[in-house]
């Protein structure tokens, strides 16, 4: 891990990234003030399962698994956070699941105890930090649907329509194009395994059979284009899951293909 106080970094991304939430001037500086860089090499961890924390984070690049460990080895994925997203626990409380790094990544890092203070006198930011945990709570539920279904190839579906609602504001994610949205999957088949409680080559297969049915085409390992919007939210099995029903409006999509 490297540490550098670019406070310029970190104020411009904080806001660029939440460009919903209109901070004042004022707790701009007061977040730079209190800001610095933190980059993180694929498999480094950012915070402790079980660690009272004393950093808030914000993420400007790459992407962070939050993880459980169980008692008996056992690993479990329990969601992921990406360009724009707040971790890390306010006012009390231990974590209960680590974060690392699943790619290299940048983050804004904001010692804690100055940041709750900020917090309670800036309704800005707290619009901000309910907006970070609204959104968390979206996701989970999203995650819950996805793992209830038996079929792997369901809970790939699943993730893939997430991907394309969820995480459709980070660009490099999920890209628009004539023959349908792209979307480049952030981590490996091993973590995409652990997140969506399968093995990888279970994930391979179900990629594979996406493709023959003509939902999907597999250009890299980790760029997939959607060429049926609907068939994979079919597949996926809940027209709610990700806000589903926003899709077509939220990137612009052509007509599924006939």
């Amino acid at each position: 891990m490297t540490v550098e106080n670019d406070t310029a970094t970190c104020r411009d991304r904080f806001v660029d990234l939440r460009q919903r939430a209109d901070l004042t001037e004022d707790t701009r500086r007061a977040l730079s003030a209190m800001a610095h860089v933190r980059r993180y090499h694929s498999g480094q961890t950012v915070l402790f399962d079980g660690d009272d924390s004393d950093l808030v984070g914000n993420v400007i690049s790459g992407v962070l698994r939050m993880q459980k460990t169980l008692a008996d080895g056992r690993q479990h994925i329990v969601g992921l956070l990406v360009e724009g997203d707040m971790f890390g626990r306010v006012f009390n409380g231990a974590l209960h699941f680590s974060v690392e790094a699943a790619t290299d990544a940048e983050i804004c890092a904001y010692p804690r105890a100055p940041f709750e203070t900020l917090l309670t006198r800036s309704p800005d930011l707290e619009r901000v930090v309910m907006l970070n945990i609204l959104n968390e709570l979206d996701r989970a539920r999203d995650w819950l649907i996805i793992l209830s279904s038996q079929k792997i190839t369901t809970r790939i579906a699943g993730f893939l329509v997430v991907m394309c609602s969820q995480f459709a504001r980070v660009d490099h994610l999920v890209r628009n194009s004539e023959a349908g949205p792209v979307v480049h999957v952030p981590i490996g088949r091993g973590d995409l395994a652990h997140l969506l409680g399968t093995r990888p080559e279970s994930v391979s297969r179900a990629f594979h059979a996406l493709a023959r049915d003509g939902v999907i085409a597999l250009l890299k390992p980790d760029l997939i284009r959607i060429l049926d919007m609907e068939a994979l939210v079919a597949e996926a099995g809940d027209e709610d899951l990700g806000g589903t029903p926003n899709l077509k409006e939220t990137l612009q999509l052509r007509p599924p293909r006939t």
